[in-house]
C-alpha cells in the first residue's frame, strides 16, 4: 500500500534520520517528493510511503510519537487555462512527463494520472498558471 503524507519536523527533530528508521524499523520505503529542511528551522517533507498497511500505520504512529506532524496529502496540480500561454517551460522540469506539449497543436497537455504532485512545475511557470489545491 502507498500513502502520500506531509511531515512537519520541529526544530529539535530535524537531525533525526527518519527515512532510515522507517526502512530499518518498519520496513517502509519513503520516496521523497519534496523537501524543505534546514538546520535549526522547522522542516517539511512530502513523501510517498510504501509498505504493508499495518507497518505504515505503525510508522506513522511512531513519527507522531516523535512530535513529527503527519498529514495526508490529497492535493492536485491545477492549471489555469486562461493564464497558460503554452510556453512548455513546465514540461522540462516534470519528472513523470505528466506535462507535455502536443506536437501538432503546441498546446500544453496535462495527464493527471502521471502527476506525483512534486510541484517542480509551479515555480517554473512564468505566468503563474500552475498551482496546487492543497
Amino acid at each position: 500500500m502507498k500513502k502520500r503524507v506531509t511531515l512537519t519536523f520541529p526544530k529539535r527533530a530535524i537531525q533525526m534520520p527518519v527515512t532510515y528508521r522507517l526502512a530499518k524499523d518498519f520496513n517502509v520505503a519513503a520516496n521523497i517528493i519534496r523537501a524543505q529542511v534546514a538546520p535549526n528551522q522547522i522542516g517539511k517533507l512530502v513523501v510517498e510511503l510504501s509498505g504493508d498497511i499495518d507497518q505504515l500505520d505503525a510508522a506513522i504512529e511512531w513519527m507522531r510519537s516523535q512530535n513529527i506532524s503527519v498529514s495526508h496529502t490529497l492535493g492536485e496540480i491545477v492549471i489555469d487555462e486562461n493564464l497558460c500561454v503554452h510556453c512548455g517551460l513546465c514540461t522540462g522540469v516534470c519528472p513523470t512527463e505528466a506535462l507535455t506539449l502536443n506536437p501538432e497543436s503546441y498546446k500544453l497537455t496535462f495527464t493527471r494520472s502521471r502527476c506525483i504532485v512534486c510541484e517542480q512545475c509551479i515555480p517554473t511557470c512564468p505566468v503563474q498558471a500552475i498551482s496546487t489545491n492543497i
